[in-house]
């Protein structure tokens, strides 16, 4: 399509519209290869129209700019039949200004969806218990339009198999809706290994669910391997969930291992290493990891 259009009529007026928004060539280059079509979309009609639909709320073309980045087919959507029916939807429902403008900018992808199915996920969200003056309702927004109902159903219900009655599987996903986008496969390989191997509490992940979206890899099953090791040997009486799962790689290295003398840290130092490399061989076997 772009190799047949008429460069001096049709493609040089909008490239230099685009410049004209302080569209730098390398992010021009980004946004163009990833959505060369709008080099084709009516300047006049689609465009620009678009373009101040998206000033209006953003306010600024750096962000407007960092919205196209994100979601490079953001001026494709016809503005008025989308976009700000979206956003009046938001409106009329008591969501603020600058949340719809943080999430236009950051997760652009959310007010795209087909109005009539926005409409119905944002009555959803708000019937879930999210608060419209607070921006977890449009992260809430993002969660639910991001996959069909069928698919927020099933991964519901395979909580349920983990004896989570259906206010623990809302709580998480009022607290932290991002959670519910991983795959059914990657929150029950986490569950059950949070379940069943560490002895967690439902109601502990519960009030959590950033644990669900940690590595298992690189943090959770390396830490619980290095922890229990220490456990068995009789170095620490107890493991504190809390200092073991939520806390950064910094202080983790400062509490479990840089707490000794330097001779005993050198080697708590390298048995978490091990552990670490040890983790990384694991493999999924349906909802558990093998070698465990």
């Amino acid at each position: 399509m772009v190799l047949t259009t008429d460069v001096e009529k049709t493609l040089l007026p909008r490239i230099e519209f685009f410049r004209s928004k302080g569209i730098s060539n390398p992010d021009l280059a980004q946004i163009l290869s990833s959505n060369p079509t709008i080099l084709s979309s009516s300047l006049e009609n689609q465009l620009i129209p678009s373009f101040d639909l998206l000033s209006n709320v953003l306010k600024s073309n750096e962000k407007i700019i960092s919205a196209l980045k994100r979601h490079p087919r953001l001026l494709n959507y016809n503005p008025n039949d989308v976009l700000l029916v979206n956003i009046n939807i938001l409106v009329d429902n008591g969501v603020n200004e600058c949340h719809i403008a943080s999430t236009l900018c950051s997760k652009p992808s959310t007010l795209t969806v087909s109005p009539i199915k926005f409409k119905s996920v944002v009555q959803e969200a708000k019937e879930m218990g999210f608060d419209p003056c607070k921006g977890m309702l449009m992260v809430a927004i993002y969660a639910l339009g991001s996959m069909a109902k069928p698919t927020l159903k099933r991964k519901f219900e395979a909580f349920k198999k983990f004896t989570w009655s259906d206010e623990e599987i809302s709580e998480p996903f009022r607290r932290y809706p991002s959670f519910i986008r991983l795959s059914v496969d990657n929150l029950m390989v986490t569950m059950d290994f949070l379940v069943n191997k560490m002895g967690c509490s439902p109601s502990f992940i519960a009030k959590r669910p950033r644990l669900l979206l940690m590595s298992m890899e690189k943090k959770i099953v390396s830490r619980f391997l290095f922890a229990w090791d220490l456990l068995s040997k009789g170095v620490i009486k107890n493991i504190n969930l809390h200092a073991l799962l939520e806390t950064s790689e910094h202080l983790f290295i400062e509490k479990f291992v840089n707490c000794y003398k330097p001779e005993e840290a050198s080697r708590m130092l390298k048995l978490y290493h091990e552990k670490l490399d040890l983790s990384k061989n694991l493999r999924m076997d349906g909802y558990k990891l093998q070698h465990l």
